[in-house]
């Protein structure tokens, strides 16, 4: 992802740049594709120690089938690395067109889409607040919304990110040209070290280009990803006159309809689900993809667009996960306005007391989330004061342990729970491929890794002793400093989290193994 921060560098150093730069800045020391899983001892990296984990396990085997949750945007269950292990529900004929087990949701064989009916999968949605100038301009708002304040500040967004896209606009054009051209000559591997521009002046111009943008540290990928960010903002997420819900065939507004939905658990564009798949289960010692962290088995519950979810939507896929089997769930979305708050905190609640784990993502603003008005949700507090006992909210670490908590990450003394790793984290990508990306999307997974490891091997620990043996066995950096994330001060470690540390596999392994003695 470009984060807010690199957008707003990115802009003002293209747009104020008096030339185009002649060289770029050396790339940094590369990072090993899986240093997520590393050791810090061993591999100098602040990994969770995978290896270790696997070792203090051998001679043992998993002794029971852990169901993993994946409430996302979809799941391509056709990757190589994937297949294996989705989970397939034994009471379901595939394609039959019935409703073989009376769950109340024909020929869900891997999954269920709560984003989908009978126009087709909504793909792009607006963020909440947009919906909610939708409705004040239909005067169906709450009681007590500010619509006009509302609409005013989506009015002046949507105007400066108009203004920003028709000056980038020349930009994005001549740095997508530069790129091809170089593709073209060099191959898609090039680096502009390679670039032998001598007597060829269209050549030499691209490099140019290409060179100007990596001297802000971005890519032309990172570029066309912005292209694409800005794009969608007008056109979808920030648009209150868009609503794809027509597709879906339900009413938005009952909270209590369950009965919608389709099949189709992988949706029209899986990536981020299969992303965070992977780092929970892909196949270990394939030689394909990635190695995931645990066997389990993969549930997709797509109920994520791109956009904010409905916590209606939200709700549905919980309570579905909850009785479908799964004993852990995934969250890695998360919005700031929660306007049917009480249904997903009652979805939530009966998870919980089905004994099942939520792991969820802080989210990647760079807040701390114990501010006041600082919100990330679905959270683990509930609306009448109470709080999810089996909830895990997780930021995200990067590999250098100099600035250890990763610069977009949210955070909170109280309300985040523990990091893991979530910056440069590489895995799965559909259609069979691997991608690298930052957020605490991929800590999430990471964390709800290690805790189906620990539910696999050790069969009588509850989703209460997971959470809490996570939290014990975490590497504790209490003391060590840090930038803050979203600012430029300093801190410590430990002031960012409840624990203070990053999720270590192999410590939690040796705890769970002293705990069920």
């Amino acid at each position: 992802m470009i984060l807010r921060s690199l957008r707003t560098a990115l802009v003002a150093a293209l747009l104020a740049g008096p030339a185009l730069a002649q060289t770029s800045l050396p790339p940094p020391p590369p990072l090993p594709a899986d240093w997520h899983l590393r050791d810090a001892d061993a591999d100098g990296v602040p990994g969770i120690s995978l290896d270790r984990a696997y070792a203090l396990l051998d001679g043992r085997t998993p002794a029971r089938d852990v169901v993993v949750a994946i409430i996302d945007s979809g799941v391509d269950l056709t990757h190589p690395d994937l297949v294996p292990v989705l989970w397939t529900n034994p009471g379901e004929t595939a394609g039959n067109g019935v409703d073989d087990d009376g769950n109340g949701y024909v020929d869900d064989v891997h999954g269920w889409s709560f984003l989908g009916g009978p126009g087709g999968n909504v793909e792009h949605e607006r963020l909440e607040r947009t919906r909610l100038v939708a409705r004040c301009r239909m005067d169906t708002a709450p009681d007590g919304t500010d619509c006009d304040a509302l609409d005013a500040a989506l009015t002046e967004e949507r105007q400066q990110l108009a203004t920003q896209a028709a000056q980038m606009g020349p930009i994005f054009q001549q740095v997508r040209e530069a790129h091809a051209l170089l593709t073209a000559r060099f191959g898609p591997d090039y680096r502009l070290s390679g670039v032998d521009a001598a007597g060829d002046a269209d050549v030499q111009r691209a490099r140019q280009v290409v060179a100007f943008v990596s001297a802000q540290g971005a890519t032309p990928s990172d570029l066309a990803e912005f292209e694409t960010y800005l794009t969608g903002q007008l056109q979808y997420n920030l648009n209150p006159d868009y609503d794809p819900r027509g597709m879906v065939g339900d009413d938005p507004d009952d909270v209590t309809e369950r009965d919608y939905g389709v099949p189709d658990a992988a949706g029209p564009d899986p990536s981020h689900g299969t992303g965070v798949a992977g780092l929970v289960a892909a196949v270990r010692g394939n030689g394909l993809g990635i190695d995931g962290i645990a066997p389990a088995r993969i549930m997709s519950v797509r109920a994520v667009p791109d956009g904010d979810e409905r916590d209606k939507d939200v709700a549905n896929a919980i309570r579905y996960a909850v009785d479908n089997g799964a004993q852990i769930i995934n969250m890695s979305f998360g919005k700031s306005l929660s306007p049917e708050k009480s249904a997903v905190d009652e979805a939530v609640a009966y998870a919980v007391a089905r004994g099942v784990l939520l792991v969820h993502a802080s989210g990647n603003d760079g807040k701390d989330l114990d501010a006041p008005d600082s919100f990330n949700f679905p959270m683990r507090v509930y609306d009448d004061g109470g709080e999810a006992e089996t909830w895990l909210e997780i930021g995200a670490s990067a590999a250098d342990a100099a600035t250890l908590a990763a610069p977009f990450s949210n955070y909170g003394a109280t309300r985040v729970d523990l990091f893991a790793p979530g910056a440069a984290v590489t895995s799965l990508a559909p259609g069979g491929g691997v991608a690298t990306h930052d957020g605490t999307s991929f800590a999430a997974p990471v964390t709800t890794g290690v805790a189906a490891l620990l539910m696999a091997y050790f069969p009588d620990l509850t989703a209460t002793d997971v959470r809490q043996i996570l939290m014990d066995s975490a590497t504790r950096y209490a003391d060590t400093a840090t930038t803050r994330p979203g600012a430029e001060d300093a801190t410590t470690f430990g002031a960012l989290s409840v624990s203070g540390g990053v999720v270590n596999a192999a410590r939690a392994v040796e705890l769970a193994l002293e705990r069920t003695r």
